[in-house]
This record gives C-alpha cells, structure tokens and sequence, in this order.
C-alpha cells in the first residue's frame, strides 16, 4: 500500500529558502506550504493545515522560533518539528532540542540529509510504538534490554552497566540527538548533567567495544558541543548511484533561487 504523501509547512523569513526547498521537496512527492513567520505559521497550523512535519527558522522576526516551537507543542504535541539553525549556535540548538524539537538542520545543509532527516522524523511517529523492553537492530547492533545483552554480527559484546545505559538510551532514539544534560541525567541523575568530560571518558569506552573505527564512527555519532545521537537506520543505507552529481546546500540553492 502506498504512504500517503508527507505534508510539510516550511517557516522562514527568507524567501530565497523557500523558493529553494519547494520545488526538490515537490520533485520527491512531497506537499509543501509555506509561512515567513512564525505566527503565520501558527495560524496555519491551528486552521485546516493538516501537515505531518514542520521545517522551522530558529532565527525569525516576532515571536521566534523557540518561542514558536513551545506553542506548536501546544497545538501539536507529536508533530514533527526540525529546526534550521546556522553554525556557532549550539546554545540555540541545545535550547530548541530541550524545547521540543524533534532534530535540528544546519545551514547551509544539503537537500540529501534536510530530506532523509525529515523523512525519519515522520517515520518515527507513523510508526506503531515499540515496547520498552524490545529488542533493538540497527545495523549490524542488536540490543536486548531485557536481557541486557548486546551483539555485533551476532558476536556478544562485553558492557559495563553505564556503557549499557548509554547505548540504550540513543538507541532507543535513534536518528535524534540526545542532549549531553539528558544523557548524564538519565543514565547518572540530575546532579551530574554538566559531567560532560566525564560522559565523553565514557563514550570514548563505548566506541572501542562497537565501532570497527572507534576515530571514524558509524553508529554512535558526536553533535558538536550538543550531545550524541546513534545513526538512524536510514542514514546507514548506501547512498543512491551517482547520477546528478553532489546534492546541492541550502546556499547554492539561494544563489539559484
């Protein structure tokens, strides 16, 4: 049966943006509306615009985007949110994410991995929810939580209890980045969620038992100055054959628009 085709409602006060993302996103079967604020974006979204995710501009005139972000939230609990930041922003980032923001999108960002992060985002809510304890795959990871055993290519792989904790909770958020505060949180409690040193001594451990190469990553990837997120399935799929060359960013398609 065929999905229904995915709904999203771009929110940027630059118009060269939007004229730049509607027509690939269109290209690839996607229904595209647009708003240049976010209170536009609001009433949008609070009359018939029933969308399935929301591309949104951290830095807007009026009310701005995390001010936008915790009233969507209001409106739309489970509706996906990405944000477009800029780079050196990590406050901002880290803000959004604890805001509510289901992923976030750095300019110039190519239309490859804006597409693939919003499609992840929108499967993961259509998607039947998982039960707690069920074993996790993701690529050649397979994590039990029950059992609290975890393989790679089916071969055991030897945890500490924390290096366990931190596996589970990115896996079981796979493709979303966790936030260095809730990842110390959640795995040693509120008191050490500025431990950052002390949760990278960890990470570092965790790499060496699963990756093939603990420098070069492939499942458990760093978010600058943000946290960690694992590798979303998706993401780990080979790459299309060539055929139109490198995807373009954000800022060649603004110079095109």
């Amino acid at each position: 049966m065929m999905q229904p085709a995915i709904r999203i409602l771009i929110v940027d006060d630059e118009p060269a943006i939007r004229r730049a993302l509607r027509p690939p996103l269109m290209e690839l079967g996607f229904q595209v509306a647009e708003a240049s604020r976010g209170e536009e974006a609001l009433q949008a979204l609070r009359g018939n615009g029933n969308f399935d995710a929301v591309l949104l501009d951290i830095n807007m005139p009026g009310i701005g985007g995390i001010e936008t972000l915790k009233r969507i939230r209001g409106i739309a609990p489970r509706l996906p949110v990405l944000m477009l930041t800029v780079r050196d922003e990590e406050e901002d980032k880290v803000e959004a994410l604890d805001a509510g923001a289901d992923d976030y999108v750095t300019k110039p960002f190519s239309t490859r991995e804006l597409i693939a992060r919003i499609r992840s985002a929108v499967r993961r809510v259509r998607a039947p929810a998982r039960p707690e304890d069920a074993p996790m795959e993701i690529g050649e990871i397979r994590l039990d939580p029950i059992k609290r055993r975890v393989t790679k290519r089916g071969e055991p792989v030897k945890l500490t209890r924390k290096e366990f904790d931190i596996l589970y909770c990115l896996m079981s958020r796979a493709g979303r980045v966790v936030t260095y505060a809730k990842l110390l949180t959640a795995v040693w409690g509120a008191e050490f969620r500025e431990e950052v040193e002390y949760l990278r001594t960890f990470v570092r451990q965790l790499r060496k038992k699963i990756e093939d190469d603990p420098a070069n990553p492939r499942y458990l990837l760093t978010d600058v100055y943000v946290g960690y997120r694992f590798a979303d399935p998706i993401m780990l799929q080979p790459e299309p054959a060539a055929g139109g060359g490198e995807p373009q960013t954000s800022e060649e398609m603004k110079e095109e628009a």
